[in-house]
């Protein structure tokens, strides 16, 4: 077994994990919390990616006129954002949760428009041949035709919402999991 001070044996690190996170009271303290923080701009950023590809990726000249706009904000890397957004939002939950929702928005929006827009023309001509209106097209071919790239936007958002959500928490929190992390490297735990 390892005899560093930084580096402790792996042994170590379970006997410390109980008390750690399950006796002290955390799970309510801090893991609870984040995950609600999570789950809130998880949320807000499904109904506002599939929303909103869904409405750019019907109409052409909409994907058209957006496409850059999209592309720029899409590269901006979310963790920079934060300052930015605790200036705007302050340091509480808000913050976080705007930041977890902006974070996870882009994934979801982008593959959902480029989902809607690749359903086969054919398709969505037959469902129109036969009477559908455009709300049942919309639900029963389009969404069903671009739900593969839906959901894998939104499986690639839940994984950068759970690093937002830590990274947001790292910033003058008084709670959730970043501010644990933050909390146990400042007192060497």
């Amino acid at each position: 077994g390892s005899t560093n001070f930084f580096a402790p044996p792996l042994s170590k690190i379970f006997a410390a994990f109980g008390p750690t996170w399950l006796e002290d009271g955390r799970i309510t303290a801090d893991i609870l919390p984040s995950l609600a923080r999570l789950g809130i701009g998880y949320g807000v950023a499904l109904v506002l990616g599939i929303g909103g590809g869904l409405l750019i990726g019907t109409w052409g000249w909409l994907r058209a006129m957006t496409e850059p706009v999209l592309e720029f904000f899409r590269a901006i890397p979310p963790p920079v954002l934060v300052p930015v957004l605790i200036l705007l939002f302050g340091i509480g939950d808000g913050m976080r949760v705007v930041v977890i929702a902006l974070g996870c928005l882009w994934p979801i929006l982008l593959n959902t428009v480029q989902g809607v827009w690749s359903v086969d023309e054919v398709l969505r001509d037959t469902g129109s041949v036969y009477g559908l209106r455009p709300l049942t097209t919309l639900r029963t071919v389009v969404l069903r035709g671009a739900s593969p790239q839906i959901f894998a936007g939104a499986r690639q958002a839940l994984s950068l919402g759970v690093i937002l959500m830590v990274v947001s928490e790292m910033f003058a929190a008084r709670d959730g999991l970043g501010f644990m992390v933050v909390f146990f490297q400042r007192n060497f735990l």
